[in-house]
């Protein structure tokens, strides 16, 4: 079934492998960006380009409405480039504030236009220490200290956001580490990698699979189970976008 897609940070590493993937199986996509040099961009990857910032509440409503859009796809970040450690302390803020505030203008503009599905990014990592490979079930380091602490307490306020409004089929993916073009790494290197095109089908497969809830989107690793990403989504962490000739969704 085609879908009208408001996918909000379309110009970050994920959303544009994921662009491509959305157009290919028919999808019309709205892609966000708060860049105008970015537009163009992103209508050549298959998108109609929305210049907005999160953080403007009033302006992102009216986005998504005026989209019409069934599907929101939440993939906003704040990182900069390589995540260049002398610039990552203030990073972590700016993308905590990204999760927290962010995610909660999204939620309230999805709601306005009465939105299906919610579907949204955030992280393996931040597990509280414990019995290993965790589950999704396995609770949140609320008690994290420093710029962990930070971060967690993004993620957690932007899960509670998107899976706590009723009125939202609201699904979450934990990502793993990132690695491959556009990321800072070509090659997997941490405990939980994923690949950016397998994180980007992860989204395209939680459009019309998997109920609401939360789930590990990695390669197989001992830190966190996703089997149920596996199962319930359908997903392959082999998955490769090889271009136009690359079937989306088995499509």
């Amino acid at each position: 079934m085609a879908h009208r897609i408001f996918l909000a940070g379309a110009a970050g590493a994920i959303g544009k492998r994921l662009i491509p993937l959305l157009h290919r199986a028919g999808h019309s996509v709205i892609g966000t960006t708060r860049s105008p040099e970015k537009a163009a961009e992103l209508r050549s990857l298959g998108a109609e380009p929305k210049v907005v910032d999160v953080f403007d509440a009033a302006a992102l409503t009216e986005a998504v409405k005026a989209a019409r859009a069934n599907i929101v796809i939440h993939q906003l970040t704040d990182l900069p480039k390589d995540l260049d450690p002398r610039l990552m302390p203030e990073a972590v803020v700016r993308n905590a504030r990204v999760r927290r505030e962010g995610t909660r203008n999204l939620v309230v503009a999805a709601l306005a236009a009465n939105v299906r599905r919610f579907i949204a990014q955030s992280i393996l990592w931040a597990y509280a220490p414990g019995r290993e490979p965790h589950s999704e079930s396995d609770p949140l380091d609320a008690a994290a200290a420093g710029d962990r602490a930070v971060s967690v307490r993004g993620v957690i306020d932007l899960e509670a956001a998107v899976l706590g409004t009723q009125q939202l089929e609201g699904l979450v993916l934990r990502y793993g580490y990132l690695y491959g073009p556009g990321t800072h790494a070509d090659k997997p290197g941490a405990t939980a990698p994923v690949h950016v095109d397998a994180a980007a089908y992860a989204a395209l497969l939680a459009i019309d699979n998997g109920s609401p809830g939360v789930f590990n989107v990695a390669e197989p690793n001992a830190y966190a189970t996703t089997t149920k990403a596996t199962w319930e989504l359908g997903w392959n962490p082999d998955f490769r976008n090889a271009g136009p000739a690359t079937r989306a969704a088995g499509r």
